[in-house]
Formats: C-alpha cells, structure tokens, sequence
C-alpha cells in the first residue's frame, strides 16, 4: 500500500457538524444543529428549474456563469448597496460559498502569507489556508455580543498580512458587523495592499430594523474585497451548492485561474431558473421578516427555560447560553442533550481561540413553527 509522506492538514479531524450530525442521526434527535432549513423550496422556483431542463439548458454553462444571472446580480447589489459590479468582469457564479472562499483563498494566499481569522469562525477557513500555505492569525471577538477589539486587530496586522477574512451577518453567533466597526477596517487597511475576502452569505437575514454592512457600499474595501453569497442560504436550497464571487476585475482575474481548473462551470439550469427568479425583489428582500418571525417564535418559547440569550441580530442561528444549568463543557453538554433529551445544537467552543468556552450552544431556527415549538418543549424541561 502507497503511503503518503506527510499531511496537507495533519490535524485536520472530522468538523463538529460532522460528528454533532451524526450522532443525532444514530439518536433520533430532533435536529437544530447544522444551517439548514426543513420547510419546502418555492415551487416557484422548482418549476422555473423543471422549465430550464426541459428547455435544453443541460450542457456546461459558461465558466464563469450565464451572463443573464450576473447581470440581475449587478443590479441586485447595485441597488441594495450602491455598488456596480461589472457583469462580465467582475462577478462569477460559484458552487456554493464553501468553494468560493477557498478558491479566493487559493488565488491569493502564498507560502507564508498571514490571514488575519476574527473568531469564532466558521470552520472552512483555516484548512483552506493552511493547504495553501497561509498561517492563520486569530483574533478572538470579545463578549457575548463578540464585538470587535480594533486595537487587538490593529496589533495583528504586519508587514506579512496578505488577506484578512470577516463575516457578516455573523455565523456562529448571529451577530453583524455595524459601520462603524466597517469604516474602523477601511481606515485601518486604507495604505495597505492587504485584501479582504467578506463572507456575506446572510446577507439578507438581518433582523429588527438593522442593516446589512456589506464590503460592497465602503469604496475603500469593496477595492480590495472579494464578497462571497450563497444563493442556498437565502432560497433555502442548501443542497443546490450554488452563489456568487463578486471582486474588482484584478482580483477576479486571479479568482478565475484558480476556478477555471477545479470547478469549470456551475449548475446551468440552476443558472437560468435563478436568473428570472431574482427579478422578483420581493423573493429575498422579504427574507428578514420571515425569519425575524421564526426567531420571535422560538425566543418566545423558550423563554420560560434555565437558558438566557440575547436575540439574534442576524443569520438563522440563535445562541444560548446554558451556565445557569450545568458546568460542563459545551461540547460534552452538548452531546449530552442529544443521547438525555433528544435534541441535537452546536457548542460555540470549537470556533473560538483556544476552545474558549462561554456555555454556548448554537441552534438553528430555519425550520417550521412545529419543530421550532416542539424544540422549545424539550428545552424548557432541561
């Protein structure tokens, strides 16, 4: 048998969605773990994916997307945040955020080259710079609310910066970077030739009047930036590994290299079904006050339990905070609550510096007022 000589990720081991998933599965548990919602796809939408097959759109698309798909995208962003993105330039369709952020990772990121991480962060960031031969420097968002400590990240940044990662509205926490914390990093990045890859994947699921802060509406980022968003986070079709990269036309030059050899071309179809779907606005704009809805319902709920929170700002995932229950650590509480009480979420220890652990747990409330209210009744009996 080959051996392989070393790892790429040699500490690499399997993500806590991987191991939290499973073990609701082998318990039956009801599951509010992973980012997925459990309620039916627009049939709107289906339909327009059924016409698109039927219509003979079954070969490879174009590598970088339809053209009629990035051109309702420039006017999507164009009219949310002020920016236009040149269709043809600077905008490629991508399979899923996931391999877009690693493909801007691999663009960009040399030997050696740092990557500034906020934590908590989502877990498909560090394997994709380490494989590229990035080193990874943390720095921990502080508080329950994880707000940023800009004299911590100031501190951070040397001359061996090359990218800095942010996300927002925020998964795990739920929480969204505001203008100011957006022009503290423009002012801060503003000498540099340091770049941001802006993982906006919620952007459409900002609650209580707030507003998304896309890279896109600050000149001084949006230059620098490649902005990554997920059409499956927002049409509820996880599955479909479908969204977009929108850059300035130097780096997607470097963006699609790297795309070109380890995708090709996305989902056709798919393309043309989303190409007249996002011509109807209200398709995602109503998005934050549906699920604004579900919070409420399921804060609501619980609210009678040992647990305290702070409703989410963003995102479909609320935290809990459980210290008023048990002492244990949160991946073993955790754990705990699938095999005891039949209800599976993820600890928010695993993203952050250190295993910092808080008492945190993470559920997803991307799922019908059923579950949401049967989750609450297991719950508020813990």
């Amino acid at each position: 048998m080959t051996q392989i000589p070393y790892s790429k990720l040699p500490e690499a081991v399997p993500s806590i969605f991987t191991t939290i998933g499973k073990l609701a599965r082998e318990q039956r548990a009801l599951n509010l773990s992973q980012g997925f919602p459990n309620f039916p796809v627009d049939p709107k939408l289906i339909d327009l994916v059924e016409k698109a097959m039927r219509e003979g759109y079954n070969q490879y698309a174009p590598m970088e997307g339809i053209y009629s798909l990035r051109e309702v995208i420039s006017n999507k962003i164009s009219s949310l945040y002020g920016k236009q993105y040149h269709p043809d330039k600077e905008l490629t369709m991508v399979a899923g955020a996931t391999q877009g952020i690693y493909t801007a990772i691999t663009a960009v990121v040399h030997e050696g080259d740092e990557v500034i991480v906020l934590k908590p962060a989502y877990d498909c960031y560090e394997p994709a710079i380490a494989i590229n031969g990035g080193v990874p420097v943390f720095v921990q968002m502080k508080g329950i609310d994880f707000k940023i400590d800009w004299d911590e990240f100031r501190a951070a940044v040397s001359s061996k910066t090359r990218l800095v990662i942010i996300n927002t509205p925020h998964n795990p926490t739920g929480s969204i970077l505001s203008a100011e914390d957006m022009t503290e990093l423009e002012s801060i990045l503003r000498d540099t030739n340091i770049m941001v890859l802006s993982d906006e994947v919620y952007e459409h699921m900002v609650f209580d009047e707030e507003k998304h802060e896309s890279v896109s509406k600050y000149p001084g980022l949006s230059e620098r930036s490649f902005v990554m968003a997920s059409f499956g986070k927002t049409f509820h079709v996880t599955g479909w590994k479908m969204g977009y990269c929108a850059a300035p036309e130097s780096l997607m030059k470097e963006f699609r290299k790297v795309h070109e050899y380890n995708v090709y071309a996305i989902n056709h179809p798919i393309q043309k079904a989303l190409a007249s779907y996002l011509s109807e606005e209200s398709n995602y704009l109503q998005l934050s006050s549906f699920l604004q809805q579900k919070r409420d319902l399921f804060i609501k709920a619980i609210s009678p339990s040992r647990f305290s929170f702070t409703p989410a700002k963003g995102t479909y995932f609320q935290l809990v905070n459980y210290s008023a229950i048990s002492d244990e650590k949160d991946v073993l509480f955790a754990k705990r609550l699938i095999r005891e009480k039949g209800i599976a979420s993820i600890p928010i220890s695993v993203f952050n510096v250190d295993q910092l652990d808080q008492k945190q747990l993470r559920f997803c409330f991307a799922k019908t007022d059923e579950t949401l209210l049967k989750a609450a009744e297991i719950i508020i009996k813990i």
